[in-house]
């Protein structure tokens, strides 16, 4: 059974925010803390410990969520 006081997100559309991600990439993508955001814990431990992929990672994540293709842990597109 459903719980009626929580809104449900659009199919396809993830829950959380694009522009909350992209910000956290800018200024902390280095610790990871744009993947922690949308639930990929897993590879925001491996950003953390090498500093997002030797800053190349946080390169394509930053144009990944900027250009919309960036998913979360669910694989749904950021809204």
């Amino acid at each position: 059974m459903a719980d009626e006081n929580v809104a449900a997100a659009p199919t396809g559309v993830s829950s959380k925010s694009k522009i909350t991600a992209l910000l956290l990439c800018i200024f902390l993508g280095t610790l990871g803390v744009h993947r922690f955001y949308v639930g990929k814990v897993g590879t925001g431990i491996i950003w953390l410990l090498t500093l997002g992929i030797f800053g190349i990672g946080v390169i394509i994540d930053i144009i990944m969520i900027a250009i919309g293709k960036f998913k979360d842990k669910q694989g749904l597109l950021l809204a």
